[in-house]
């Protein structure tokens, strides 16, 4: 049996074959098709069980079949891959374009919100529908036939570009190797940097240490390398991909002008400005201006603090380090001398007690303590033998959800650190479907392999595993029983960063760290002089990151709202334009930031980055309950569950956020836990 038409369990990636992708897609699409008919058709009345639920049912099992193509295809990237998703790909486009501007069920939708019957559905329920009649104008179901036509050829060919853009960018990171041959070139990276990297020069048979682009190989060099030479080529390498710098065919410089065109002809369609408004209609923000309102105060805010951190850094670097000049590939370098000068501390040093082994169930643990549940591992097929796979369960023994962890960096998967839904918690009539999660990371492996030493974290790739554990969290603790709004299905796009960032306070509190730490050596835990150490540097540059994310937040809203595509300037224009009223660092002219933008060109966050620092205000003022009530406490940790992750789509976000926190959201806390309050 074709494993992606098996539904009655976990994916079966064990049995996964490439040649299982087009028969199966094209099965689905056929059921899915034959009970869209029936749907639409004048006979079926407009009620939930004969008229949603079958769709619901059809379109759930290709969207788990699908997931599971697209989850490889990010994971376990091959040519052979590749070229099945991306032959697939405008079919599933042209499916749901099609969908989603289906007159006869947008009319359907009408009838049933209009019905006697609405009364009696669920507030969940209700909001699917509510939200389904929304997304059916977003999708063009009211346009004239000749502009649906257009509508559809517009997604289609987007779908096309973003995929594209997102192998241009794993190709070309992929592209580039740099083998440092003489052993003082190592002068300053750590020493499982330089393993690692020996490593990687014995598997493809080289002498020296192999460096790449990846963040394991890439991060290290630009914090460490003594050698300024040898930090100039990665970060130009890095700076420059995908780009007119390297090969022809990689450059995704046209891929952007397409891009922004054709969103920006999609929402003028459905009688948009621009695909800013369009991206906002089912947001948080009201309008494009108040995003720019909210980013221009915090910018207001920041970049005093942002400049003192530069003035520092750049003082500390002519006196200390003998630099008159302070280029992008020493800012790292040279804020890493700062912290350890300021602070006596290193991040490396910090490293040496987060070994995997004790980070993960130390995570594992906090959760345990907040939610009243047990996280055990499990057995799952898997795709790869680096991947682990877990189960939680309630205080009665019940099965709650399940979600699989591929922590590690490899050639085959795409960069960055990323939650995805396998499975959505939905209620059949024999019994609740447990969701189900894949969390990938792109950390260093084991140094000597899966047997060896263990994996070590630095502080950052803690956090970042407590952000995607958020994001994972808010997916598996649902307890609502429809498709549409269950976990983070239909939740805001601005908010659903908010159980994530939520996470990441934790990873600063002394009895949350210090149970997850063991030195790699002596075993001995976190001493708290050296956690004092990191709390005095935890604002460290804070203006700087502020401003950094601020620039790409306005870049991606102006080029979705002001820019012109048609105009003479370009996107690379308008990044600089940007970069001149908020930042600080101006990189160096050939810099070619925005043809890795992958956020915004080949994810979901187009019009949409700035959430980050949106949801940030949400996340900071939901944590500032728990410092009032004690970061450990279950009752507020049992609260935050009902009212945040329980809900799901449910309800509108900030409905959620007030329920929680008893009021509307302020940005003090945001501003007191990045050093920058008054």
């Amino acid at each position: 049996m074709n494993p992606l038409l098996d539904f009655s369990g976990l994916p079966r990636f064990a049995d996964f074959k490439v040649e299982h992708v087009t028969p199966a897609v094209d099965t689905l699409l056929a059921e899915c098709k034959s009970v869209i008919e029936k749907a639409a058709a004048d006979a079926t009345p407009a009620t939930w069980r004969e008229f949603v639920e079958p769709m619901e049912n059809a379109n759930e099992r290709l969207g788990r079949a699908w997931g599971q193509v697209g989850h490889l295809n990010a994971v376990m990237n091959s040519a052979a891959l590749r070229e099945v998703y991306n032959a697939n790909l405008p079919k599933i486009t042209e499916y749901y374009t099609e969908l989603g501007q289906n007159e006869k069920l947008f009319n359907k939708y009408k009838q049933l919100r209009s019905s006697s019957d609405f009364g009696g559905l669920s507030r969940a329920q209700q909001k699917i529908v509510e939200n389904e009649l929304r997304d059916f104008r977003l999708g063009g179901a009211e346009l004239p036939a000749d502009k649906k036509a257009r509508f559809k050829a517009i997604c289609e060919e987007l779908s096309k570009l973003s995929s594209r853009f997102s192998d241009n960018v794993l190709d070309a990171t992929n592209a580039f190797v740099h083998f440092v041959t003489d052993e003082k070139g190592l002068a300053g990276l750590p020493d499982d940097t330089r393993q690692a990297a020996r490593e990687a020069a014995e598997k493809d048979n080289k002498p020296g240490w192999k460096f790449t682009l990846h963040a394991p190989s890439y991060l290290p060099v630009m914090q460490y390398a003594d050698d300024r030479a040898f930090r100039a080529l990665m970060y130009r390498a890095s700076a420059t991909r995908a780009s007119e710098f390297g090969e022809a065919k990689l450059d995704n410089t046209p891929l952007i002008a397409d891009i922004v065109k054709l969103r920006k002809e999609l929402a003028q369609l459905l009688g948009f400005n621009n695909y800013a408004e369009y991206s906002l209609e089912p947001k948080m923000a009201e309008s494009p201006t108040q995003v720019i309102d909210f980013l221009n105060e915090l910018a207001a805010r920041a970049k005093p603090y942002a400049e003192r951190d530069l003035k520092e850094l750049t003082d500390f670097a002519r006196a200390e380090l003998g630099m008159n000049q302070l280029d992008a590939w020493d800012i790292p370098y040279a804020s890493e001398k700062l912290r350890v000068s300021r602070y006596a501390f290193s991040e490396q040093e910090v490293k040496q007690y987060l070994p995997e082994t004790t980070v993960v169930p130390g995570m594992f643990k906090l959760i345990e303590t907040l939610y009243g549940l047990t996280i055990t591992a499990s057995e799952a097929p898997l795709w790869h033998d680096a991947v682990r796979f877990y189960s939680i369960h309630d205080k009665a023994g019940a099965l709650v959800g399940q979600f699989y962890l591929d922590l590690y960096a490899r050639e085959t998967k795409r960069g960055g650190a990323w939650m995805d839904d396998a499975i959505t918690r939905r209620r059949l009539a024999s019994g609740v479907q447990a969701p189900v999660a894949y969390l990938n990371c792109n950390f260093s492996a084991p140094i000597g392999g899966q047997g060896g030493q263990p994996a070590q974290f630095t502080h950052d790739e803690v956090i970042t595993l407590f952000h995607e554990f958020g994001h994972g969290l808010h997916h598996l603790l649902t307890q609502v029983d429809y498709l549409g709004v269950s976990g983070i299905h239909g939740v805001e796009w601005d908010a659903v960063e908010l159980p994530s960032q939520f996470m990441e306070n934790f990873c600063w509190e002394w009895d949350v760290l210090r149970p997850m730490t063991r030195h790699a050596q002596t075993g001995k835990p976190l001493p708290k002089s050296l956690f004092d150490k990191m709390i005095a540097a935890k604002n460290f540059q804070s203006g700087m990151q502020t401003v950094r994310q601020i620039e790409f937040s306005l870049f991606d809203l102006e080029l979705h709202s002001s820019f012109d595509p048609a105009g003479t300037k370009t996107a690379l224009d308008l990044v600089n334009d940007v970069r001149r009223r908020v930042a600080v660092v101006i990189p160096p002219d050939y810099n070619r930031f925005p043809n890795s933008f992958s956020h915004i060109f080949a994810g979901g966050y187009a019009a949409g980055y700035y959430s980050y620092k949106w949801a940030e205000v949400l996340s900071a003022d939901a944590f500032s309950l728990f410092e009032e009530k004690g970061v450990l406490d279950p009752a507020v940790g049992q609260r935050f569950r009902n009212e945040i992750l329980a809900v799901g789509g449910s309800r509108p976000a900030l409905e959620s956020f007030k329920a929680f926190r008893g009021r509307e959201p302020t940005i003090d806390a945001l501003l007191r836990h990045n050093g920058m309050a008054a």
